[in-house]
This record gives structure tokens, sequence and C-alpha cells, in this order.
């Protein structure tokens, strides 16, 4: 069977009329997309939209949640929530505090970039022990570059993340439910070099752009964040590392009208020469299914 089926392909898939599956598509109730005047649907999408209305059948769903998109901060996904349209709230913090919302269901989808390192993998790990046992999905959103936020001409000649520990230097850091701290005490682990060698600032930045703040104002000599904000206020970078980027939320509020706003808008042009613009996104993967629980 092909990946993307015609409507009545898509029909006989789920053993409905072709009358009322047209009518679950005009009304944006399941996955599919027209294109030139005719209906088109992703089998495997299909199939995930299935499964969740399955589980609703068998009494395993809860009340939908707010229209939250909760955790991580990232411009890009900030400017694309507005201009979108697309109806979400952002309640921006740490990752993992974002997967505590999804988990209490306080969010419709929780924004993610947490390592573990034992695997070296992105967020699906962090996800199975947040939810154990619910049926998520991890939709990539982006894939960020991780690195030192300096001032322009980096004049400490800062180069690897070992460089943090030199004495004197202050350090804009995140807080400890942060993607960016966990994956920070990582490369410090990695390094051999101890947090309490570092000697972040007394408060913590709570999202990426008061990291770039830090430096640009002159409160830290370096941050650990991403090259974009580092781009927005002219500062300089040091890449050390390539993350995943996920929007992790249950399986039925993928088909949700918000959500697919969001991600239609980020298939766009605009979108894709907004991240251009800002540096430092690799966005080819951009609405692809990372992993599906």
């Amino acid at each position: 069977m092909p990946d993307v089926l015609t409507l009545r392909e898509a029909a006989a898939f789920l053993r409905l009329s072709e009358r009322s599956l047209y009518e679950l598509a005009r009304q944006r109730r399941l996955p599919a997309a027209q294109l030139g005047g005719k209906w088109l649907f992703p089998r495997r999408h299909l199939v995930a939209w299935l499964a969740a209305e399955a589980e609703a059948g068998a009494g395993f769903a809860r009340p939908d949640p707010p229209p939250i998109l909760a955790g991580s901060h990232d411009p890009l996904l900030d400017w694309a929530v507005r201009q979108s349209g697309c109806g979400l709230a952002l309640r921006i913090g740490g990752s993992l505090d974002g997967l505590a919302a999804l988990a209490a269901g306080e969010a419709m989808t929780a924004a993610t970039h947490l390592l573990d390192p034992d695997t070296g993998t992105f967020n699906e790990p962090a996800v199975r022990e947040a939810l154990p046992g619910r049926g998520m999905v991890g939709i990539i959103w982006a894939w960020r570059e991780q690195g030192l936020i300096l001032p322009s001409g980096n004049p400490a000649g800062l180069h690897q993340v070992a460089d943090l520990a030199r004495p004197g230097l202050r350090v804009a850091g995140r807080q400890a439910r942060a993607g960016s701290h966990v994956l920070l005490t990582h490369l410090l682990t990695e390094a051999g070099i101890r947090l309490d060698q570092i000697a972040f600032l007394p408060s913590p930045a709570m999202s990426e752009d008061e990291v770039a703040a830090a430096v640009a104002e002159g409160r830290a000599e370096v941050g650990f964040g991403i090259r974009a904000e580092a781009a927005l206020r002219g500062l300089g970078f040091v890449p050390l590392v390539s993350e995943r980027f996920d929007l992790v939320m249950p399986r039925r509020q993928y088909f949700m009208p918000a959500m697919q706003a969001l991600l239609d808008f980020a298939r766009g042009t605009e979108f894709t020469a907004r991240g251009a613009r800002l540096g430092g996104y690799a966005l080819g993967e951009t609405g692809k299914v990372a992993f599906n629980l």
C-alpha cells in the first residue's frame, strides 16, 4: 500500500464510505491535505489517528487539555506561534517543566530538548520516564546549534566547554529543569569539569533570550545557549553541539486544529526564511515524527 492514499484508497483502508471520509477531512478531524482539488491522506498518520481514536473509545482518553504550549523557550517557535494564528498560548519554562505540565493535563504540548547521556538520543527517554504508558508522539521542530554566547570578537578567547572553568569568568546558565542545563551538565562531565567549578551568575536565566541578554549587558562574560539568540543581539558564538528540539504531545492532540495550524505554517516559505535569518537552525526534518510511543 502506498504511503499517501487517495480518498478512495483511504476510505477502503478505514472501512468508511467515501462520503463519510470526505466529511471528516473537510472538517479537519483527521490527517489529510487538499492538493490540486484532491484529498490525500498520509497512511502513517491515519494509523496514528486511528490508534488515538481507539484509545478514546476504550475509555483511555483524558479530558482535552487547555491550548497551551509549555516547556522550553525557542525564538523561532515563539514567532511561529504568533504568526500562524494557531491559538496556542505559551508557558515558557524548562523542558522538564513542560513534560510535567503535559503529565498533569495542563498543556496540549511540551517543547523539549532533553539529551539522554546513556543513549545519546534526545527527548524519547525523558518522555518515557515522565509519561509512562501514555500514547505520546514527538514531532521534530528543529535541530539547533548550542554553544558559547560571547561578546563580539570573543575577547576572552573561549573555544571549548572546559574554558568555562577559567577563573574570573562570570557564566550565564539556565535553571536546573531546563534542557540547556541538562545538556551543559553532560558536556562538562564529559570534559571532566564539575558544576561547582563554574562561576554561574547568582540567578539563572529562565529563557534563552535571558542568557544572551546577560552577555550583551555585560553581566556575564559568557553564556551557554543557542546561536539564534546570539545573532539577534549581535554577539559572538562558538558552536559545541547540535540538538534536536521536539514538540511532544498525546497522539490525539497532534490532530487538533491548533497543532495542525502551527505545523502547516512551519511547512511554508515564510517559516523557512525566518529560520535562515535567525541562524543556527536546520529545518529539513521539521514536522517529521521523531518517536511514537
